[in-house]
C-alpha cells in the first residue's frame, strides 16, 4: 500500500507546452520503488549491443539502421532513468549509444506518437549532452535534412510512377520485389524522419537552440506538410495496393502452382505423342528418343513438391536450362509449333519459380516497415490538409483510406504483448484504440457533411425566397414567371455539388479498422446528422431567446420566423435525400426528436435532486452529440425560455383567461395577449415532440409548485396557533356539514378576516397551477387535433386500447378474480407516454405528488374561495370576471388550481370541501329569505358557478354537486343569470 501511494504521489510534471521539467525528473519518480540494479545493468547492456527485435533483417541498408532500431532506442532512452548515472557521467557508454541509436537523429517516439526531444530531454545530464552533441552538430543538422529533401523527392516520383493506372500488373511485381520494398523503405524512413522532426511538439518554443535546430531542418529541407503529406498519402496508397495483391497471390499461390504444373505437364505430354508419329505434326518425323526424353520431362514436373519450396525451386532451373538445351541441340528452331510448345512450357516453369517465391516474409516486412505508430499524434497537425483536399476534391477519400488502414499499425504495439500474455483485456484495449482511430477518422471525414450542409444553406435560401411554388393550375402564359431558370439551375449545380460528395465517401468501401468496421453509408449518415444536429440545436437556441421587457411579446415573431428557419431545413432535406441516398424524413424525425426531449431532460435536471448527466442520457450520444450551449437566462435551454415566455405573458396577475374562446387578454388594455393559435404555430415549428416536451416541463414545474405550497401550508397555517384557534372555531360552528349555519354572514366573514394575511401566498400558488393546467389543456388539445388530422388509424387505436384498459380495471375492482394489467407489466406505462403524445388524456386527473394527511385542509380552501369571491363579479357574456385590475383574480386558473390541488388529496377532501361549498350556499340564501332580500347574493352565484364549472372540468354527472345543493337553487340561480 506504501508502494502505491509513493507511486501515486504528484511530481510537480506538466505537460503543458513551455512548463519547467521538476528537478531529477524521471528518475526520481522511477526510484520511489527500487528496483534491482543487476537486472537493471543487465536489461541496458543487452539493449544497447543487440538487435532484441531483430529489425535490421527489414531494413538492410545501412542509411536505416536507427529506423530499424527505433522501437529498441525509445526503451533504451526510458530505461537509461532507472541507471542516471550513465547519463550523468558514462560517457563512453552513452556515446556508443548515441553512435548506434542517434547518430542521424534526436526527435523519438516513445510510444503511441508520444514524442521526445532529446536536445531538451538530456540537457542536465553530462555525459548524454556532450555524446548527443555531434548529432546537433548544425552541419549535421543540415546534412540530414539535405539528405532526407533528396530522398523524398526521389522516391515520391518513384512512388507515383507505381500508382500509374495498370503498372502494378502481377507479373511486374513479383519480377521487382526487392526494388518495391526498397522504395517503401525509403518512403517511410523519410516520412518518419520528417514528421518527427518538424513536429511542433518536439520543440520548446523557448529553447533558442531548438528553435534554431527546427528552423534549420525546415530550411534545408525545403519542408512543406502539404507535399509531405502528399507522399503520406501516396506511401500508403502504393503499401495497401501491394498488400492486397500479396494477400491475394498468396491465397492463389497453390492453385496457381498446381495449374503452371499441370500446364507445363501436359504440353511435354503433347509434344511427346508429336514424335511418335502417332499426332504428326507437318514434317516433324517420328524420334523415339526424343519422344520418350519429353515423356521423362512431363514426369519430373509433375513429381515437383510444392511443399519443398527449395527443391522444387532447384530442379526447375534445371529443366528451363534442358528445354532450352534440347531446342539448340536438336535443331527443333525449324518448327515454329514444337518451338511454341517449348516456349510455353518454360514459361509455365518460370511463372512456378515466380509463384513458389511470393513468401509471408515480404508481408511481414511490409507490415514492420510500414509501422505509423510514431504517428499517432502528430497525424492531426495534416487534418486540415485533409479536409481541404477532400472538399477541393472528394476522391481524394480513396487515399484517406489507405492512410487511416495505415494508422491500424499503429495498434499492433499497444497489443502485442497483451495477445502474447493471453490477456482477456486483448478486447477492451483493442476496442478503445479502435475506437480511438474510428473517432479520428469521423473527425477528418465530417468535413464533407460539413460542405453539403453549406451548398444546402444555399439551396434552403433559394427555395425558401427565390423560388415560387408553382401552383396545381397555372395559364400557359405564366409559365415563363414561375420556370424561374436562373434559381433552378443554381439549385440543380448545388445538388449536383452534394452527390459528388456521396460519392466520394462511397468510394471508401467498407473497411475494417482495428477491429471496428467502418461502413462507409454509416459513416455519411452519422456525418450528416452531426451536422443536422449542430445546425438545427444552433438554431433552436438562437431563435427562441426573447427579451421579457418587449411589449408586444417577441414570442410569436420568434415562433414565425424559428418556424420558417425549420420548414427550410426539412423541406431541402426532404429535397436531397434521394441525391445522398438516406432516409431524410426519418433522420430528421429522429434527430429533432432527441435535440428536443434531450433539452427538455435538461431543463428537468433543475428540478430533480439526482441529475441526469450527459453520459446517462439516452439522447445524448458521442458520436452524433447535441451541443450545449451558455444558458441567456436562468433558463437552462431553449425549451425552458420558451415555456417561461409563454408563462410570463399568460401570468393571471397581468390577464385574464376566456374559457369559451381560449384566449387571454391583458387585464388592463382588454387586448388580446395570445390566443390558442399559440400552440398550433409550436406545433408547426416545434412539431409533436416540442409541444410533448413543453408538456412534460409544465408537468415538472406543477409538481414544484404543489411541493412549494404543502411547505407554504405547513409553514403559515399548521404552524400558526391564531390561524389554527380561527380554523377550529369556524369548524365548531358549521359541524354538521349537512345543517344551516345560523348567522352564517358574520360566522364565515369573521374567519376571512382573521385569515386575510394568508390568501396572498396560497392565491399566487393556486394560480400558478392553474395557469399550467390550463396551458397543458391547450397543448392536449393541439397534439389530440393534430394526431386526429395527421395519423386517424394511430388515434382511433389509442383511444380504443386506452378505452380496453381502463374497462379492463374496473372490471377486475368489481370482480377481483378478472386478470388486468398487473404491476411489473410496462404496458401502462408505453402506453402513457403514447397517450401523451397524442394528446389523449386529462392532466386535470393526473396526481402529481404523494401527500399525507393535512388536518383542516378542506375548511381551509373552503375559507380561501369564499375569500376570493367578493374580488369577482359575473358578465353575462364573459362569466366570472376581476373587479378591480389592481386587484387581480383570474376565475380559470383558480378553479383548475383549486380541483389540481384537490386531486393530489384522498377524495374525502374532496366531499367536505364540496359539502362546505353546499352549506355556504344553503346558509347564505336561507338567510337572504329569512330577511326578504330579493336578489340572490353575488357570492352565492361565485361559488354555485364554481360548482358548475367543477362538475364540467371533472366530466363528473351533475348529481355530485345537486348531493349539497338542492335543484331548485340551482335553477333558480340560471333563471337569475
Amino acid at each position: 500500500m506504501d508502494d502505491i501511494c509513493k507511486l501515486l504521489r504528484s511530481t510537480g510534471y506538466s505537460c503543458q507546452p513551455g512548463a519547467k521539467r521538476p528537478p531529477n525528473y524521471p528518475e526520481s519518480y522511477f526510484q520511489r520503488v527500487p528496483i534491482n540494479e543487476s537486472f537493471i545493468s543487465m536489461v541496458i547492456g543487452r539493449l544497447r549491443s543487440d538487435d532484441i527485435y531483430n529489425q535490421v533483417s527489414a531494413y538492410p541498408l545501412p542509411e536505416h539502421r536507427s529506423t530499424a532500431l527505433a522501437n529498441q532506442a525509445a526503451m533504451l532512452y526510458v530505461i537509461l532513468f532507472f541507471e542516471p548515472s550513465i547519463l550523468h557521467t558514462h560517457q563512453a557508454k552513452m556515446r556508443e549509444i548515441v553512435d548506434k541509436y542517434f547518430p542521424d537523429n534526436w526527435v523519438i517516439s516513445i510510444y503511441m506518437g508520444i514524442t521526445v526531444n532529446l536536445a531538451d530531454a538530456w540537457e542536465p545530464y553530462k555525459a548524454a549532452k556532450t555524446a548527443l552533441n555531434n548529432t546537433l552538430d548544425l552541419s549535421n543538422v543540415r546534412e540530414q535534412a539535405s539528405r532526407y529533401a533528396t530522398v523524398s523527392e526521389r522516391v515520391h516520383a518513384q512512388v507515383q510512377q507505381f500508382l500509374k493506372e495498370g503498372y502494378l500488373r502481377e507479373e511486374m511485381v513479383l519480377d521487382n520485389i526487392p526494388r518495391l520494398l526498397n522504395c517503401l523503405r525509403d518512403c517511410n524512413v523519410a516520412i518518419r524522419w520528417l514528421m518527427l522532426h518538424t513536429a511542433d511538439s518536439a520543440c520548446d518554443p523557448n529553447n533558442k537552440r531548438l528553435r534554431q535546430i527546427k528552423d534549420q531542418i525546415l530550411t534545408d529541407s525545403k519542408y512543406n506538410p502539404r507535399i509531405l503529406f502528399q507522399l503520406l498519402l501516396d506511401t500508403a496508397q502504393f503499401e495497401f495496393i501491394l498488400k492486397e495483391m500479396f494477400k491475394q497471390m498468396l491465397s492463389e499461390k497453390q492453385a496457381k502452382w498446381e495449374h503452371y504444373k499441370k500446364e507445363g505437364s501436359e504440353r511435354m505430354t503433347e509434344l511427346a505423342d508429336v514424335f511418335s508419329g502417332v499426332k504428326p505434326l507437318t514434317r516433324v518425323e517420328k524420334n523415339e528418343n526424343l519422344q520418350a526424353w519429353f515423356r521423362e520431362i512431363s514426369k519430373q514436373i509433375l513429381s515437383l513438391n510444392y511443399d519443398d519450396s527449395t527443391a522444387a525451386g532447384r530442379k526447375t532451373v534445371q529443366l528451363i536450362q534442358a528445354l532450352e538445351e534440347v531446342q539448340e541441340f536438336h535443331q527443333l528452331e525449324s518448327n515454329l509449333q514444337v518451338c511454341q510448345f517449348l516456349a510455353d512450357t518454360r514459361k509455365f516453369l518460370h511463372q512456378m519459380i515466380r509463384t513458389i517465391n511470393v513468401k509471408e516474409e515480404v508481408l511481414i516486412t511490409m507490415q514492420i516497415v510500414g509501422d505509423l505508430s510514431f504517428a499517432w499524434q502528430l497525424i492531426d497537425s495534416f487534418t486540415s490538409i485533409m479536409q481541404e483536399s477532400i472538399r477541393v476534391n472528394p476522391s481524394m477519400v480513396t487515399k484517406l483510406r489507405a492512410t487511416f488502414l495505415k494508422l491500424v499499425s499503429a495498434l499492433d504495439l499497444p497489443l502485442l504483448r497483451i495477445n502474447q500474455a493471453n490477456s482477456p483485456d486483448l478486447l477492451s484495449v483493442s476496442q478503445y484504440y479502435s475506437g480511438e482511430l474510428v473517432s479520428y477518422v469521423r473527425k477528418v471525414l465530417q468535413i464533407i457533411p460539413e460542405s453539403m450542409f453549406t451548398s444546402l444553406l444555399k439551396i434552403i435560401k433559394l427555395q425558401t425566397h427565390d423560388i415560387i411554388e408553382v401552383p396545381t393550375r397555372l395559364d400557359k402564359d405564366k409559365l415563363r414567371d414561375y420556370a424561374q431558370l436562373g434559381p433552378r439551375y443554381e439549385v440543380a449545380k448545388l445538388t449536383h455539388a452534394i452527390s459528388i460528395f456521396t460519392e466520394g465517401i462511397f468510394m471508401m468501401k467498407t473497411t475494417l479498422v482495428g477491429i471496428i468496421k467502418v461502413d462507409p453509408k454509416q459513416l455519411l449518415e452519422d456525418g450528416i446528422r452531426k451536422e443536422l444536429v449542430k445546425r438545427v440545436a444552433f438554431a433552436l437556441h438562437r431563435g427562441l431567446i426573447f427579451n421579457p421587457r418587449a411589449k408586444p411579446s417577441e414570442l410569436m415573431p420568434k415562433l414565425k420566423e424559428l418556424g420558417a428557419t425549420m420548414d427550410g431545413f426539412h423541406r431541402s432535406f426532404e429535397y436531397i435525400q434521394d441525391y445522398v441516398n438516406i432516409y431524410g424524413l426519418k433522420i430528421w424525425q429522429e434527430e429533432v426528436s432527441r435535440i428536443i426531449n434531450y433539452n427538455v431532460e435538461q431543463e428537468c435536471n433543475n428540478f430533480l435532486r439526482t441529475k441526469i448527466q450527459d453520459w446517462q442520457s439516452m439522447y445524448q450520444s458521442t458520436h452524433i452529440p447535441i451541443p450545449k450551449f451558455t444558458p441567456v437566462d436562468e433558463s437552462v435551454t431553449f425549451i425552458g425560455r420558451l415555456c417561461r415566455e409563454i408563462l410570463r405573458i399568460t401570468d393571471p396577475k397581468m390577464t385574464c383567461h376566456i374559457d369559451q374562446l381560449n384566449t387571454w387578454y391583458d387585464m388592463k388594455t382588454h387586448q388580446e395577449v395570445t390566443s390558442s393559435r399559440l400552440f398550433s404555430e409550436i406545433q408547426t415549428t416545434l412539431g409533436t415532440f416540442g409541444l410533448n416536451g413543453l408538456d412534460r416541463l409544465l408537468c415538472f414545474m406543477i409538481v414544484k409548485e404543489l411541493q412549494n405550497f404543502l411547505s407554504m401550508f405547513q409553514k403559515i397555517i399548521l404552524r400558526d396557533r391564531t390561524v389554527q384557534d380561527t380554523l377550529k372555531t369556524l369548524m365548531n360552528a358549521v359541524s354538521p356539514l349537512k345543517s344551516i349555519v345560523a348567522n352564517s354572514n358574520k360566522i364565515y366573514f369573521s374567519a376571512i378576516a382573521k385569515t386575510q394575511k394568508i390568501w396572498t401566498a396560497y392565491l399566487e400558488a393556486i394560480m400558478k397551477v392553474g395557469q399550467m393546467q390550463i396551458l397543458r389543456q391547450q397543448i392536449a388539445n393541439e397534439l389530440n387535433y393534430s394526431c386526429r388530422f395527421d395519423s386517424k388509424h394511430l388515434a382511433a387505436a389509442l383511444e380504443n386500447l386506452n378505452k380496453a384498459i381502463l374497462a379492463d380495471i374496473e372490471a377486475h375492482y368489481q370482480d377481483p378474480s378478472l386478470p388486468y394489467p398487473k404491476e411489473d407489466n410496462t404496458l401502462l406505462y408505453e402506453i402513457t407516454a403514447y397517450l401523451e403524445a397524442a394528446g389523449i388524456h386529462n392532466p386535470l386527473n393526473k396526481i402529481y405528488i404523494t401527500t399525507k394527511r393535512l388536518p383542516y385542509f378542506p375548511i381551509v380552501n373552503f375559507l380561501f374561495l369564499i375569500a376570493q369571491l367578493p374580488k369577482l363579479q359575473y358578465n353575462k357574456n364573459l362569466g366570472m370576471v376581476c373587479r378591480k385590475p389592481a386587484d387581480p383574480v383570474d376565475w380559470p386558473p383558480l378553479v383548475l388550481g383549486l380541483l389540481t390541488l384537490l386531486k393530489q388529496f384522498h377524495s374525502r377532501y374532496t366531499e367536505q370541501f364540496l359539502a362546505l361549498i353546499g352549506q355556504f350556499i344553503r346558509s347564505t340564501v336561507e338567510q337572504c329569505t329569512s330577511q326578504k332580500i330579493p336578489e340572490m347574493p353575488a357570492d352565492v352565484v361565485g361559488a354555485l358557478l364554481f360548482l358548475e364549472d367543477y362538475v364540467r372540468y371533472t366530466k363528473l354527472p351533475r348529481r355530485v354537486a345537486e348531493a349539497h345543493v338542492p335543484n331548485f337553487i340551482f335553477d333558480e340561480f340560471r333563471t337569475v343569470m
